[in-house]
């Protein structure tokens, strides 16, 4: 038995089912992905059916996601240091009931492979190859040589990043209960291609009291009227509705608003920036959550 699997055993202690479970999510990535997409896009026209909110419910406290803004990814991809914050605090963060341990364990370490998401929703071949684990437990899935899985340095898996932020890619955070309920799966998610996304999208017709399944990264937008020359680049990048022109008049609604960052760095006038909304959770902050950790 190879260490890496030994390790997915060991993170779950007498818990034999959840690390059954892990050693299948991430050994089959592919198929379990695939599964599920088919599942959740066969269900697209029953969100009327009002019993499906308890079960997504259920699932979406123990499968999640974190938006994050290129800043805060960042800071993760530049850590050089172990990070561990297991508390309730962690919950202002990622508003979930379980599944929020914020464990960095040798974050210099990075695998990237083909996101299963995109492999099953036939995002362009050359995007592929961008779902990330940062840490130790990203072995396993160069132990495992599936699905192109490579190892990469910090700067690389930026790099990655940055060019498909271009091609109108978030950055979101994977927290899994079965994975150890911790943060590792970093992915570039497109929501024509990413199954939290689409879940997101469907789930919402629910109707109130469903939990979302990705959660914003804690930001809003700050625009500058002085600067701004009514371009339109932000409304088209936008991918959930919260910047809108009408009438040579812009609109926003922090609301809907991911805080991304994607419309902060195409716009070509400076005229937008980010800010730290008390309104939504907080921000993945590495600078502050070290400091927390170190308190």
């Amino acid at each position: 038995m190879k260490q890496s699997t030994r390790d997915i055993i060991k993170k779950h202690g007498w818990r034999c089912d959840r690390a059954l479970h892990n050693y299948i999510y991430f050994r089959f990535y592919y198929p379990y992905i695939k599964t599920l997409t088919t599942g959740v896009l066969a269900l697209k026209n029953f969100m009327w059916f009002k019993p499906l909110k308890p079960v997504a419910n259920f699932i979406f406290h123990r499968y999640h996601s974190k938006v994050l803004s290129m800043g805060d990814t960042r800071k993760i991809f530049e850590l050089n240091q172990d990070l561990r914050m297991i508390s309730d605090e962690n919950k202002q963060i990622i508003p979930y009931k379980y599944a929020t341990k914020i464990i960095f364990q040798e974050p210099e370490f990075i695998a990237v492979m083909d996101c299963p998401c995109k492999k099953s929703t036939h995002a362009p071949k050359e995007d592929l190859n961008s779902c990330f684990m940062v840490g130790k437990a990203a072995r396993f899935w160069l132990d495992n040589k599936k699905y192109n899985a490579r190892q990469v340095t910090q700067n690389e898996a930026l790099e990655i990043i940055a060019g498909l932020r271009k091609k109108k890619y978030i950055t979101q955070s994977f927290f899994k209960v079965a994975t150890g309920g911790c943060t590792g799966v970093i992915c570039t998610c497109h929501p024509d291609y990413c199954l939290s996304l689409i879940a997101a999208r469907l789930t919402r017709k629910l109707g109130d009291g469903v939990v979302p399944v990705s959660t914003k990264s804690g930001y809003s937008v700050k625009h500058d009227p002085g600067k701004c020359r009514q371009c339109g680049t932000c409304a088209s990048i936008c991918h959930f509705g919260s910047i809108t022109f009408a009438d040579g008049k812009r609109g926003y609604g922090s609301a809907e608003c991911r805080g991304c960052e994607l419309c902060v760095e195409n716009c070509p006038n400076g005229a937008l920036t980010l800010y730290v909304d008390r309104e939504k959770p907080l921000p993945l902050d590495i600078d502050r959550i070290r400091e927390k950790a170190m308190a």
